[in-house]
């Protein structure tokens, strides 16, 4: 990664923007802080949920294909986008028939991925024709139980030929990546486990029984800047050659926390390292790339009121606050 700015601007061009920038200052004396009508940042912040100044580096179309891929909030973006008739095939039919363990939730979690390496593994296993998915990362946990730790265990674990058949599935699916336009990126968390024996990265913390059974199997990770950096860089270049010759990507930050830390961190320190790690690493990605936006979904949650914005678990998102995300998302890029 070269060392220099992500933006310079001539000083004509730094004045030009600050006078053509209607939200470019936070706060000005005698201003009515209450003013709903007010453009300084200290007056929109008082609004019950957040709309950020949103210019979009490119404009999508309704009929282009489009795929998610991340955490879980790349599902609600699929749900939006399917509401308005739009092709996601990220949420193909066929993970319909997948049955959860917990029947409250979906079974299409199972394909969320939480880490840039989950992303790029399962981008390169499905796209690159000289990446072999490790078999041998696929581990056993009791007798006639199996767990993929590339995947998310929102079902229940199975058999070896069954987990076999869920990642085949899986890989399959997002093959269909090359044929749409439009890829959301959702980075998730930072914290990562690795699986010493093979060598490779997991989406998930190793299962328990695993853990305790195979203690020297497994080491967790908490990753740099420069690790989620390399990880997508290397995701563009698969999306490069073999996705859409178009490919347009919009990359979000997940304002979803972190449940546990196995850092040495108090959760809430360990959760600002994480998001503030995935923010910069996302503006970064976008600056150096014609084809990249960043869509700020992480600042409209973070801030618009909290009462109104998070359930009582201060961790998932409210159904309004939601669907306000999901409008600010398909009225930028779509129209």
């Amino acid at each position: 990664m070269r060392s220099h700015s992500i933006y310079a601007a001539t000083a004509a061009e730094a004045v030009w923007n600050y006078r053509n920038n209607w939200a470019k200052t936070w706060y000005r004396e005698g201003a009515d802080p209450n003013d709903a009508e007010g453009k300084y940042a200290f007056q929109r912040l008082r609004e019950t949920r957040f709309t950020p100044k949103i210019d979009p580096k490119f404009k999508v179309r309704a009929d282009d294909k489009f795929y998610a891929i991340g955490s879980c909030f790349a599902r609600g973006l699929e749900s939006a986008l399917q509401k308005r008739k739009i092709s996601v095939e990220s949420a193909a039919p066929e993970f319909a028939g997948l049955k959860p363990a917990n029947k409250e939730r979906s079974g299409i979690g199972f394909v969320n991925k939480y880490n840039t390496y989950s992303i790029l593994n399962e981008l390169r296993w499905a796209l690159d024709p000289a990446a072999v998915f490790p078999v041998e990362s696929i581990a056993q946990v009791a007798e006639g139980v199996w767990f993929d730790p590339h995947t998310n265990p929102t079902l229940e674990l199975a058999g070896f030929e069954e987990t076999l058949r869920r990642r085949h599935l899986m890989q399959t699916v997002t093959q269909r990546i090359r044929d749409c336009r439009v890829v959301i990126v959702t980075l998730g968390l930072v914290e990562v486990w690795r699986d010493l024996q093979t060598n490779v990265y997991l989406n998930h913390v190793p299962v328990a029984l695993l853990v305790k059974n195979q203690r020297e199997r497994y080491e967790f990770h908490l990753t740099s800047f420069a690790q989620n950096w390399q990880n997508l860089q290397e995701i563009h270049g698969l999306l490069s050659r073999y996705g859409h010759p178009g490919v347009q990507i919009v990359v979000t930050v997940s304002p979803v926390p972190l449940m546990n830390t196995f850092s040495t961190m108090d959760v809430v320190v360990a959760n600002t390292y994480a998001k503030s790690v995935l923010r910069a690493v996302a503006q970064q990605w976008a600056a150096a790339h014609d084809n990249v936006d960043y869509f700020p979904s992480y600042e409209i949650v973070q801030n618009s009121d909290r009462a109104a914005t998070w359930e009582p678990d201060l961790r998932h998102v409210r159904g309004p606050g939601a669907d306000h995300i999901m409008e600010l998302f398909l009225s930028s890029y779509v129209g």
